[in-house]
């Protein structure tokens, strides 16, 4: 394990724009957006984004030389420009670890690097595990493996003592009779039959972590995080996943971490993420062999973070070859 303290820093590549896109059909009423950049003959990498149910963006094109990779890029279910919009059924970790498989074979890709953060790294470690064989590299940050220890401290109390301000606008929507099983409150909440309802309890819940996700705060991001469209997605599916702990059994992604042995890893934590604290990268990295851990001193959660991003950047340079 190493430590970080920012010097030179490096940052994005450049913006590039989709030199291919489209919709795929997974089957259960569900279509997700796809779109490659880079390289079309470079190596070949998934980009997996955060939430569940946050949908990518421009940015996470440029983690990635546009010379040497092609960069394929989807939006998972019920979110960003896949449809329908914040869509629960036959929506688990499950079905997307499938529409990952959907999508390499449709774009006949025999293996490819494997890169995700926060929920991605979920995701990538969950799809790496069932399909190690099509996992050149793994490159994740922010760690988050949807154990009852991790949902409790962000959804119930822990980081609530960090952010007291900002809690208080979580616990807003929220009768106090029903404050024991915050997640369960908000479940009712979601799927309340008033829309206005709803996007109410969708926008206290995505600006919560839009509050936390910054080392300092960051009101561009809790205002984005709050937007209607992207609140109510991210809300609505994170709760669903959340409150089935990931569709995952007990502590499943540290057990099988022992199944990611010959993939060569590499785990990004920023010491001060108060959405996904460095314990979890920690038991992580010491369950798989093959990784290497870096701790940046002084980062939050964000991908924006200047230590967390070039640590990425650094990473994904090692492995274009």
């Amino acid at each position: 394990m190493s430590t970080f303290n920012a010097t030179a820093l490096r940052s994005f590549y450049p913006s590039i724009a989709p030199h291919r896109h489209g919709m795929l059909d997974v089957g259960d009423g569900h279509q997700i957006y796809w779109e490659e950049c880079g390289n079309p003959n470079g190596k070949p990498v998934i980009f997996l984004h955060g939430g569940p149910g946050a949908g990518c963006n421009e940015n996470h094109r440029r983690l990635f030389d546009p010379a040497r990779y092609r960069i394929v890029l989807f939006d998972q279910r019920g979110c960003g420009r896949s449809v329908p919009h914040a869509y629960l059924e036959a929506n688990t970790t499950w079905h997307l670890v499938d529409d990952i498989e959907q999508l390499r074979e449709l774009l006949g890709i025999e293996r490819w690097q494997v890169f995700g953060g926060s929920w991605g790294s979920t995701l990538a470690l969950a799809y790496a595990q069932t399909h190690p064989e099509r996992v050149t590299e793994l490159i994740v940050r922010g760690i988050f493996t949807v154990r009852p220890q991790e949902l409790d401290w962000f959804y119930q109390a822990g980081a609530s003592m960090i952010f007291p301000e900002a809690w208080e606008g979580f616990l807003a929507p929220v009768p106090e009779s029903e404050r024991g099983d915050l997640m369960g409150a908000y479940h009712r909440l979601l799927h309340h039959s008033d829309p206005q309802i709803q996007l109410a309890a969708a926008q206290a819940w995505s600006r919560w972590e839009g509050d936390a996700v910054s080392l300092l705060p960051n009101p561009v991001f809790a205002d984005a995080f709050a937007e209607a469209h992207h609140a109510l997605a991210v809300a609505r599916i994170e709760n669903h996943y959340f409150v089935h702990a990931g569709f995952f059994t007990a502590n499943q992604l540290i057990l099988n971490a022992g199944k990611l042995g010959h993939i060569p890893g590499v785990i990004v934590q920023g010491r001060y993420d108060v959405i996904c604290p460095p314990q979890t990268a920690w038991e992580l990295h010491k369950a798989w062999p093959n990784s290497e851990l870096t701790i940046v001193d002084d980062a939050g959660h964000a991908v924006t973070e200047p230590g967390i991003l070039h640590h990425l950047i650094e990473a994904t340079d090692r492995f274009r070859d």
